[in-house]
């Protein structure tokens, strides 16, 4: 039993009473009294308004499955559009525009603001992995380039065990070329150039024939460390974003070049999610504890982990800020040396056992986790607007706290977010408005009414984010009654994506967020894939999205060469006019036409093979079970998981959503059997057990069915699928670690 202490109406877990009282109120100096006092109302006042809200998402559902089974199959353009729109309109699913939805968020930084640049998501519970990704600002191309696929390795440029020099000069030869792009020259070009000095304040480039030159624009030259002569490094931007290109002969790289040039520092990572949700597994005050102190300690600048690597082990901790001298000689350049940290709270759904309260009619309920979150992580955030801006090692230098707050459906949500975080600022003594809110747009009813989202909390805005795999599962759960889901596949190609991720950059420009917040793209999520990346994810960045999430900080290395080719916040510029010329009543209709066709095939025309049918089965299970027994027997919310092909994926519970979702809908309409599922189950966990054969901790699901948790809860996911919230993954899964951490 958890051991717990009464204050006022909460029974809090010791483990986190502690942790509260002993180190993060000392820190911030909130008074003990005014902060329990303050949480004890906030719960009284708003965990109803919570329900409430979940109460909402029900009764909509039920009205949309009355709806689906009354107009089975998929709906089109003309007729049935309208009817189905006026239905969506009479249920409150969809919401009136509001007239003034432009954000007054102010106080925010530029790396949200004015930037354009690669984003992490890294989960909050692995300090190792907090602290790369705080520190991913700044990222070695050559190193990026070199050890991943991004080089090809024919024609004798294999990576091997050791230093291969062809493979190196590819490296080279890759990074000359960009600083050709980035920052050219005058004349000539900085391939196979033999030196880089400062001369009266600029740069000097001796070319491979021995002449000089200087760059084209000599404002994209800002700084050097080191002699004016003989400098260490060199410093560039351009479009917003810095290249250090580092010069020392006496490393193995330098000594061969003729410049010296021993590597290319990227800025990269110019802001970093550590997160509370998707990608963690915390069911109880233990798990949130861990998960607390690591956003105290980042914040603190005091976060360290001990790190082995290459036999030696050190002590990994954040880095300070860059310092460089100006071209003149005189004075400093000062960069800031980390990612700028969002936290990403949990979404309204969940309640956590880490505190109880009395509820009104006298009854004892867990507390919505979300309430707690926003307690606790906007609490231990005063350490850093407590700093002097002299401070080394500070997050937001405006003054303000990042937050994104996942899976909120509809206007009504995003309001309550903004009034419980208006809340803790008032008890904490914080000034209002100073939480930024990141609104992610994953799911249907929030991106069918993305402007009166932004409206609910439009001194809050600082980021939206299209999140394809979250808001794909929230489609198949919401048409789940309408008929068979089309193939994965086949849905990326949906009229409703297209219009989707193109609605979010109209409204995010059309509501004013250029130049005060960031409007972001998804995640690629196959790590070791990075040359498909370079092909793929500009992308991104043309379609006028300043921010993209990546899997790890090589990633953002790589991804922040798209933000060099593309001027995203001119081409916002240039998109603004585009949609402020079109009639917005035109394109709001022109928009939920295609926004609201959801991915579902007439049941006559569910007419797939027997193979297609298996081979999508055997792809959903084979992903739900590898991601399931490494969450419930272990604790890992996201990791590097095999798909059924062996390429490794970033796997977190939205793809997890719709493998589950998937499944429940296509034996719900009869496309396949459960004899079927199960059989498919038992046979890709074999597959998964042999894929986790290396690691000890692992737990083999095959053979063991009836008392693997993991094999069980994999099977929950499906099998009870349709009647899960919304169609989240979060309830069972917690349920199934809970009864892990018991035993």
């Amino acid at each position: 039993m958890t051991e717990r202490t009464a204050i006022h109406n909460l029974q809090v877990a010791n483990p986190l009473l502690s942790f509260i009282n002993d180190q993060m109120l000392p820190a911030t100096g909130v008074d003990k009294d005014v902060f329990w006092k303050g949480f004890n109302d906030i719960v009284a006042d708003l965990a109803p308004k919570n329900i409430a809200l979940l109460a909402e998402r029900d009764r909509i559902q039920t009205a949309m499955d009355e709806w689906h089974t009354a107009n089975p199959g998929p709906v089109g353009e003309g007729k049935a559009m309208k009817a189905y729109r006026k239905y969506l309109s009479q249920i409150g699913y969809l919401v009136p525009e509001p007239r003034n939805a432009q954000a007054t968020t102010a106080n925010v930084d530029a790396e949200l603001a004015k930037l354009a640049g690669p984003q992490l998501v890294v989960p909050i519970l692995n300090a190792r992995y907090a602290l790369n990704a705080a520190n991913a600002r700044w990222g070695s191309l050559y190193d990026a380039l070199y050890g991943t696929d991004a080089i090809s390795e024919a024609d004798g440029c294999e990576k091997g065990t050791g230093y291969n020099p062809k493979r190196g000069a590819k490296v080279i030869d890759y990074c000359r070329n960009v600083l050709d792009r980035t920052a050219p020259l005058k004349t000539g070009s900085h391939v196979g150039s033999k030196g880089y000095i400062v001369k009266a304040g600029k740069l000097v480039v001796t070319l491979a024939n021995g002449k000089n030159s200087t760059l084209a624009d000599a404002k994209q030259f800002v700084g050097y460390t080191g002699d004016a002569k003989a400098p260490a490094s060199v410093l560039f931007v351009h479009n917003g974003i810095h290249l250090d290109l580092q010069i020392n002969k006496s490393t193995p790289i330098g000594k061969t070049d003729p410049a010296g040039v021993s590597d290319l520092i990227a800025e990269s990572a110019l802001s970093t999610i550590l997160d509370l949700e998707d990608s963690v597994a915390a069911v109880d005050a233990d798990d949130k504890v861990l998960a607390y102190a690591n956003w105290l300690g980042i914040l603190q600048g005091t976060l360290s982990e001990e790190v082995q690597k290459g036999g030696k082990t050190f002590t990994r901790t954040m880095n300070g800020d860059r310092e460089y001298t100006k071209p003149a000689g005189k004075g400093t350049v000062k960069l800031h040396g980390r990612s700028l940290m969002f936290v990403r709270n949990v979404g309204h759904l969940m309640t956590n056992p880490a505190i109880l309260y009395k509820a009104a009619d006298g009854s004892t309920k867990e507390i919505p986790e979300g309430i707690l979150d926003a307690m606790v992580t906007v609490t231990c955030a005063l350490v850093d607007l407590q700093k002097k801006s002299s401070h080394p090692l500070r997050n937001s230098r405006t003054g303000s706290v990042y937050i994104v707050k996942p899976k909120m459906h509809g206007p009504a949500e995003v309001a309550f977010a903004d009034e419980l975080f208006g809340r803790v600022e008032k008890v904490i003594g914080m000034k209002p408005s100073t939480v930024k809110l990141g609104i992610m747009d994953e799911e249907r009813r929030t991106s069918a009414n993305l402007k009166a989202c932004i409206a609910a909390a439009k001194s809050r805005v600082a980021f939206i984010n299209t999140g394809f795999l979250d808001r794909t599962g929230d489609e198949m759960h919401t048409c789940m009654l309408a008929g068979p889901v089309m193939r994965k596949g086949d849905i990326k190609n949906s009229t409703w994506l297209g219009a989707y991720e193109k609605n979010n950059v109209n409204v995010g420009l059309a509501c004013g967020l250029r130049g005060r917040a960031q409007i972001g793209k998804g995640m690629w999520a196959m790590p070791d894939l990075m040359a498909d990346m370079l092909k793929a994810k500009i992308g991104h960045p043309l379609a006028g999205a300043n921010t993209a999430w990546v899997p790890s900080p090589t990633a953002a290395t790589l991804h922040a060469m798209h933000y060099h080719q593309v001027d995203v916040p001119a081409l916002q510029k240039q998109m603004e006019k585009a949609v402020a010329k079109q009639d917005p009543k035109q394109l709001r209709e022109d928009t939920l036409n295609a926004l609201l066709q959801f991915p579902v095939v007439a049941k006559d025309a569910a007419n797939w093979s027997a193979e297609d049918k298996q081979k999508e089965l055997d792809n959903n299970a084979q992903g739900i079970l590898g991601y399931v027994v490494r969450w419930v027997d272990q604790g890992v919310g996201c990791s590097k998981v095999p798909d059924i092909n062996g390429v490794g994926l970033m796997e977190d519970r939205a793809t997890l959503r719709i493998s589950s979702q998937h499944m429940a809908n296509w034996l719900h309409h009869g496309v396949v059997t459960e004899a079927q599922i199960k059989e498919t189950m038992e046979r890709m966990a074999a597959v998964v057990d042999g894929q986790n054969a290396g690691d000890p901790e692992y737990k083999k699901m095959s053979g063991n069915f009836a008392k693997s948790a993991a094999y069980q809860a994999a099977c929950d996911l499906v099998f009870k699928g349709k009647e899960q919230p919304s169609g989240y993954t979060e309830p069972l899964l917690h349920a199934w670690r809970l009864k892990v951490k018991a035993a």
